[in-house]
């Protein structure tokens, strides 16, 4: 069934009906947005197994801070560069086999994390991580674009990043500190080393593993691109830029937006170990709380964003991920209350993603959903490599709080203002045919 001959979810239906309906509307949506939602999920749950202790583990192999950051903008620049490409491939062939191509890459990732002797074995298995979950996100990216109709979006996005994901995220933690602690026997985070972390690997790659079964026999590979799509990804690339001057804004927007991952996530942990000497349960509270608020809030949050705005929520949540990070900052050593507290704030976060990528995903036509998402992850990978070397020479020279408060800095002052100029895209989605969807 094609996005246009599913029935639209009313919208003139009120909040807690809508909150309650939630079974109904998983069942409206296509076959295929539900598989990328439960291998989303599943990604989710094996990336936070090991989230909190990934700097961790590179720290003691060897690396200092500047080459995290080194390690860190190699992988993103990887993928990167290809994004287009494989964006405009996607679109003329389907997801799938690229879906399937980037959770072996992610399998072997963790295979690669799990038997690292060294942080450039390390580093070879970042890389890998980048591009795998890069090819996978980049193919979910585009179902769901094509998949979610313009009013049910915001929604639908929330079920799969915050409610399914979020669930799943909430037992990642737990799973990777139960294997921290019990299996390989560590109570103190500062006196682990190497290899009391390899076991966490191994848990994450098993669970990618059966994400790749699910996709392979469960996923079809309809063909969402247009017939307007070429051969050449650079020139529809430029051709989109040209033409569309809020796509020319979120170049700068989804720019900023993605600095979290060079220049926030690699450090919170480490961070919060070193200068706030939190202990493993500590870390691991961390981030089930940033899930914890991303489940319960997500999906509400979603249905607020169908019914008032996207620009209107997002100008809530991001100033509470700001808060969230000064609080990490101001937390005195051992007062796990303020370290819990970030978490929850942190996880407005992971419910600001997904609407900022729903306003990324209606700002263009669908058929060249794949290009464009695959441009926006090249500039986006590009700064963001430049940034996170950037970040680590700032940590290690200046300190770690600079590398935050730049951060801060950049969203205050480019992403939101830049953000604030771009119309509404709630009803007003670009469609091929230039109707709305709704």
């Amino acid at each position: 069934m094609s996005v246009k001959e599913q029935e639209p979810v009313n919208q003139d239906q009120g909040f807690f009906r809508q909150l309650i309906n939630l079974v109904p509307f998983w069942k409206a949506q296509m076959t295929d947005w539900k598989v990328t939602v439960i291998r989303t999920s599943l990604d989710r749950l094996s990336y936070k197994t090991v989230l909190a202790y990934l700097s961790l583990f590179v720290v003691s192999l060897g690396a200092t801070k500047s080459q995290l950051g080194i390690i860190t903008s190699i992988g993103m620049v990887v993928m990167g560069i290809l994004a287009p490409f494989v964006g405009g491939w996607i679109d003329r062939n389907g997801a799938k086999k690229v879906y399937i191509i980037g959770i072996i890459l992610t399998f072997l990732a963790y295979i690669t994390y799990a038997s690292a002797p060294n942080w450039k074995i390390y580093a070879l298995a970042m890389v890998l991580y980048y591009f795998g979950t890069g090819l996978a996100g980049q193919s979910c990216g585009i179902i769901c674009g094509n998949c979610l109709k313009n009013c049910d979006r915001a929604k639908g996005m929330m079920i799969c990043e915050s409610l399914a994901a979020g669930l799943l995220g909430m037992t990642g933690p737990m799973i990777g500190a139960w294997i921290f602690t019990h299996i390989s026997g560590v109570t103190d985070t500062a006196k682990a080393v190497a290899n009391d972390f390899r076991p966490l690997f191994i848990a994450s790659a098993i669970i990618t593993a059966a994400s790749f079964f699910l996709v392979l026999f469960k996923l079809s590979n309809t063909k969402m691109g247009s017939s307007n799509s070429s051969r050449f990804a650079l020139k529809d690339s430029y051709r989109i830029i040209k033409e569309n001057k809020n796509a020319r804004k979120w170049l700068f927007i989804g720019a900023v937006g993605y600095l979290p991952t060079a220049m926030v996530i690699p450090y919170i942990s480490v961070y919060a170990a070193e200068h706030k000497l939190a202990a493993p349960a500590i870390l691991a509270a961390m981030v089930t709380c940033q899930a914890v608020t991303s489940t319960i809030l997500g999906y509400p949050v979603g249905i607020l964003a169908d019914k008032l705005g996207r620009k209107k929520v997002l100008y809530v949540l991001v100033p509470m991920v700001w808060l969230s990070i000064i609080l990490l900052i101001m937390a005195p050593a051992h007062k796990a209350v303020f370290l819990i507290l970030s978490g929850l704030l942190m996880g407005f976060f992971d419910i600001g993603q997904p609407l900022f990528a729903a306003v990324q995903r209606e700002i263009v036509k669908p058929g060249v959903m794949g290009v464009w998402l695959g441009t926006t992850q090249f500039t986006n990978a590009i700064f963001a490599a430049i940034m996170a070397v950037v970040a680590g020479y700032v940590y290690d020279h200046l300190g770690p709080v600079w590398t935050f408060v730049i951060f801060i800095a950049c969203d205050a002052l480019i992403r939101m203002p830049l953000f604030s100029s771009i119309p509404e895209t709630l009803g007003n989605e670009v469609t091929d045919d230039s109707d709305c969807c709704c």
